[in-house]
């Protein structure tokens, strides 16, 4: 723990933003192991796009993750050190899947973005003109967070727009 370093920090516990930080990092993991198996498990139509991009935001939770556990460590704590903690610190939880369809993991990859853009968005907020340091690390990871939310989106949209094309097609 740098001392200097943390004396900037003004009206903020830095246990404070520690704790915060480490359900951050629950989620991350549990983010990251979200897009890896959904990856492996998606059946449908464009599956392999969906692929693509799954794994791509896996390695982006996984970096997430890996900046988090920094700065805990550079205010003087501990990331969480045994997995089954992130279910008990999580903010976002995890969400099994069960619908392997293609509709059904882009709706819960969705749903995990839109929780982990409501997270960052508080955390951004506490650490404003407080902790310039974290506010900075937040705030990037929040940007990348709600452009995993629109690719997710668009994607989802493209299929809904095709079967509703396909459908007036059968109808004719």
């Amino acid at each position: 723990m740098g001392k200097r370093g943390n004396s900037i920090i003004k009206g903020l516990e830095i246990s404070e933003i520690i704790a915060t930080l480490n359900r951050a990092y629950a989620d991350e993991w549990l983010a990251y192991y979200q897009y890896f198996i959904e990856a492996k498990v998606i059946k449908g139509i464009m599956k392999d796009a969906i692929i693509t991009e799954l794994t791509l935001h896996a390695a982006d939770e996984l970096r997430h993750a890996t900046m988090i556990a920094d700065r805990i460590v550079q205010l003087g704590g501990v990331p969480l050190t045994n997995p089954k903690a992130w279910f008990e610190h999580t903010n976002c939880g995890y969400d099994e899947p069960i619908n392997f369809d293609v509709m059904g993991i882009l709706d819960d990859a969705i749903k995990g973005e839109q929780c982990a853009i409501s997270t960052y968005s508080k955390i951004v907020e506490m650490t404003k003109d407080k902790d310039i340091v974290t506010y900075d690390l937040v705030s990037s990871i929040l940007a990348d967070e709600v452009e995993h939310e629109e690719d997710l989106q668009a994607l989802h949209d493209d299929i809904s727009d095709f079967i509703e094309d396909l459908k007036k097609q059968l109808q004719k």
